[in-house]
């Protein structure tokens, strides 16, 4: 029998996401799982736009993103919030990927996060992501937002314990879904 197979991804482009970190951190609990870490830095495409569309159509990319939600049963991302939005790394995707069926997501079960260094810990991206992820085929089992990254993340770990215990929690929630 096959092992179950996560896609996970940080909603950001930079080489020093600290969302990144909180996804990484967070797959060490699912060792048992085959674990897809993509790097949105390798779905880069033009900025979306109809003309670019209807002169060039869907770019490859954008259909290798929708391919890897499709062939995972678990999706685990992390939200950057920018400006108190996503990403424009994240959005440009999000839009181009979008263009071939609004279901990018595949009914998949999420595990659905944010980081930040303020204290609301991209909460503002978070809301926004609870909102809209669930029309675009996602199934957002747990929410999970990290504040002040900074002082509670270090070292690859969660300083705080009931911050850990938290995710701990709503990691296993996770889980049980799967």
């Amino acid at each position: 029998m096959s092992k179950k197979k996560i896609v996970a991804f940080a909603g950001s482009n930079s080489s020093k996401s600290i969302n990144r970190e909180l996804v990484k951190y967070t797959l060490s609990y699912f060792s048992e799982f085959d674990i897809n870490l993509l790097d949105l830095n390798d779905f880069e495409m033009p900025i979306y736009s109809m003309d670019r569309e209807q002169q060039h159509g869907i770019p490859e990319k954008a259909n290798l993103f929708r391919k890897q939600m499709e062939e995972a049963n678990a999706i685990i991302c992390s939200m950057a919030e920018h400006n108190r939005s996503y990403t424009v790394a994240f959005k440009n995707i999000f839009d181009w990927s979008s263009r071939v069926d609004l279901d990018i997501f595949k009914n998949k079960p999420m595990l659905l996060m944010s980081t930040s260094p303020g204290g609301f810990g991209g909460g503002n991206v978070m809301n926004a992501a609870k909102a809209f992820f669930p029309k675009c085929g996602a199934e957002v089992i747990e929410t999970f937002s990290l504040p002040s990254f900074y002082k509670t993340f270090s070292e690859g770990e969660i300083l705080d314990p009931d911050l850990k215990e938290e995710l701990i929690q709503k990691i296993e929630v996770f889980r049980k879904a799967l």
